[in-house]
């Protein structure tokens, strides 16, 4: 028979047999809230920006957007499977994640199973699917990384040798990466691993030091003719508005032309044709044209919210004495949230085009699920410590009656 416990005000809750109690704990709103936003701005944004791309390739006007929410119901199936797979057993496989990592962005590179795109071979196709491997690839280095951290936190912050490793493991990842080539991934993995290892305690002279060592390698990589003419192009494109500078030019006339609160759903010019990838890595210069200055306020300020919560879920695992599930939030807060200011700054003529999609909004179906799955890492993450300070909240008010 199972044993029951009476609270003082006169509520029964249940205890398994192990002793836990059964409580009763709603996903983390201050995560949901945002990230269902963010989806639904995102959904209204690739149904009007792909309209006319869709038309153009002789598919039905809907073509993007029905394939946009067939990715979001296939992320959220995604995400919800971490409602049986606890966060231990992530903690559990993470040190294979580091030869997965590798392995996956090997294999795209093997003549006839790599996809090329637009000169970069980034794609595996999966029936009639293109599946972009880099964007699993950055779930799993957080992964990898939140266990190796978790491990030897206490060795990052005091020796050399232990924080460069990871730093020693992206760079691998990033030459792999640049062969394919695909610049602006490598330069978020990186980010990715020097924030999470700075946030793991790691001494600013080691930090530095690294920094000075992989500053060389992107700057020959840069060094491409293309990726050149990009860095110029974005410096002044007005010089060049017709060729090298000409997506920049026409995401600054949509931003301008967006004025306060835009000119209206729907009534984009600089989507119809003028603007390339629309739908993907340029939907936030859509977005801006359309709904104007408060329309960018509106979404920056969610992903503000997003991130923060995000970050804010890693400090309370930590100081709930669970280190990766603290680190696992902090790699998955810095993922999205870089992702998302380096798309804007890409859309705002303050970076160089990098070819990243903004996260929860654009056209991606990659990009889609592996966001997904990260915020219900991260929802995941809550419940359990929710949990954990339910059930011990729970039995002191039961052992505060059993005295009285």
């Amino acid at each position: 028979m199972k044993k029951t416990g009476t609270t003082r005000q006169g509520m029964t809750r249940q205890a398994r047999p192990s002793g836990s109690v059964e409580v009763a704990i709603q996903p983390d709103s201050w995560v949901l809230i945002p990230a269902l936003l963010l989806l639904s701005i995102g959904i209204v944004m690739v149904g009007s920006a792909s309209i006319a791309i869709a038309e153009s390739q002789g598919v039905g006007s809907s073509y993007y957007l029905l394939r946009h929410l067939i990715y979001i119901f296939l992320g959220v199936m995604l995400a919800m499977s971490f409602r049986v797979i606890p966060i231990a057993f992530l903690e559990r496989i993470s040190r294979p994640m580091l030869l997965l990592s590798a392995v996956a962005l090997l294999v795209v590179l093997v003549p006839g199973i790599g996809y090329t795109v637009n000169g970069s071979t980034r794609w595996i196709r999966l029936g009639f699917v293109n599946c972009q491997v880099v964007e699993a690839v950055k779930l799993t280095v957080i992964i990898y990384l939140a266990g190796y951290l978790a491990r030897k936190a206490g060795r990052v912050q005091t020796r050399f040798f232990d924080t460069l490793k990871p730093l020693m493991f992206a760079g691998f990842l990033s030459v792999i990466l640049l062969l394919q080539p695909d610049m602006g991934s490598a330069a978020v993995i990186t980010a990715i691993v020097v924030g999470m290892v700075w946030l793991a305690g790691a001494a600013w002279r080691h930090i530095f030091v690294l920094g000075l060592l992989t500053l060389p390698v992107f700057g020959f990589a840069a060094m491409e003719p293309y990726r050149l003419r990009r860095i110029v192009s974005f410096m002044d494109p007005w010089a060049d508005p017709f060729a090298s500078g000409f997506q920049l030019t026409q995401a600054l006339i949509a931003v301008g032309r967006g004025e306060l609160f835009g000119v209206g759903l729907g009534a984009s010019i600089q989507k119809l044709f003028y603007l390339p990838e629309a739908h993907t890595d340029f939907i936030f210069a859509v977005l801006a044209e359309e709904f104007g200055l408060g329309g960018v306020i509106v979404v920056l300020a969610l992903f503000l919210l997003l991130v923060t919560r995000i970050m804010v879920i890693g400090v309370m695992a930590h100081r709930l004495g669970k280190p990766f599930s603290g680190f696992l939030a902090y790699g998955v807060g810095i993922w999205i949230g870089l992702q998302a200011m380096v798309s804007v700054g890409v859309n705002l003529g303050v970076l160089p085009t990098k070819g990243l999609t903004l996260p929860l909004i654009s056209s991606g179906g990659s990009s889609m699920l592996m966001t997904l799955l990260g915020l219900g890492m991260v929802l995941r993450i809550k419940y359990e410590l929710d949990r954990s300070n339910g059930v011990q909240h729970l039995r002191k008010k039961v052992m505060r009656g059993a005295s009285t």
